[in-house]
């Protein structure tokens, strides 16, 4: 989005909104806002429920956020597991888009990163490495899921990863970016995910399918098993993109065991395989990743 657009969407007065119908459930209260779009608690009067609504106004439509809205609700609307956000409702009326979902009662795993690395002892700054094992392997369960069903999310990351309040369970969101790869032909000429993130050819225009996300994940898995990423300062996104692209063998000069003594060098081959450069050098699906990571679970953490 442009930063016209998100400046005005930030000062977008949700006031009149509350109170307001939307299909079977009147709005209670703002609950999150991004760049696109604003989440609100709402009550769902036929089934006596809390849910929360997703709106992108009219008067902020372009073609490309219109597209990636209702591309977010049709994608996540085919999906069923347990770890991937339900869509409820989707529908229009004469002043926004919207869809409805479950509200989750939690935090996205980023908030559990951020309060990790603010801890005043060394050794309290690393998630346990058993809880991020049982993260990831039901992540990756939830994504190997939605690749059997032809759906690549192609924005992984902590942003998009909720944990429920209680029973800690991970659940992917924001499938704005997903691919449905029986439906369309790659766009070249768009660079679709977050810099940190994106695999490689992501940089370049293309997805190679669940290889993509696998390279997230190997990411996002090597961000919560470290107190900090080991990587060099950048002054934009063009500049990592840049670097990511140019150092093919050493985007991060250290490994996790080298950063958490709790780690065996076992993990460094799971994490490196993950976020390979090449593509094909990558695990071949999320469930061969996921068995990886439960073996070492099963070897080392029991």
């Amino acid at each position: 989005m442009t930063g016209k657009f998100m400046s005005t969407m930030a000062s977008y007065n949700s006031d009149n909104m509350i109170g307001k119908q939307i299909g079977t459930s009147i709005v209670l209260s703002e609950l999150a806002r991004g760049s696109m779009a604003i989440v609100f608690v709402a009550y769902q009067k036929t089934l006596k429920r809390r849910i929360a609504v997703k709106i992108l106004p009219k008067s902020f439509l372009t073609p490309k956020n219109a597209t990636l809205f209702q591309q977010e609700a049709e994608s996540a609307a085919i999906l069923s597991h347990p770890n991937i956000i339900p869509i409820y409702e989707v529908g229009e009326t004469k002043e926004f888009l919207f869809f409805t979902m479950q509200l989750i009662q939690g935090f996205p795993l980023t908030q559990l990163l951020n309060m990790a690395q603010k801890q005043v002892l060394p050794s309290k700054r690393l998630i346990p490495v058993k809880q991020t094992c049982q993260c990831v392997t039901q992540i990756l369960d939830a994504l190997h899921y939605a690749h059997q069903q032809d759906i690549i999310h192609r924005d992984i990351k902590p942003d998009n990863i909720l944990i429920e309040k209680h029973s800690h369970r991970p659940i992917i969101t924001d499938f704005g970016v997903a691919k449905v790869l029986r439906e369309e032909k790659e766009d070249h000429s768009m660079m679709i995910g977050t810099p940190l993130y994106m695999a490689p050819e992501q940089i370049i225009g293309e997805t190679r399918g669940a290889r993509s996300d696998i390279y997230a994940i190997g990411i996002m898995l090597f961000e919560m098993l470290v107190p900090n990423l080991p990587l060099p300062e950048f002054d934009s996104s063009d500049a990592l993109l840049k670097y990511k692209l140019l150092n093919k063998k050493n985007f991060f000069k250290t490994k996790p065991s080298d950063l958490n003594p709790f780690l065996k060098k076992e993990m460094d081959r799971i994490v490196g395989r993950a976020i390979k450069y090449e593509a094909e050098k990558r695990y071949h699906n999320c469930q061969e990743f996921k068995s990886e990571l439960e073996g070492y679970h099963q070897t080392y953490l029991q």
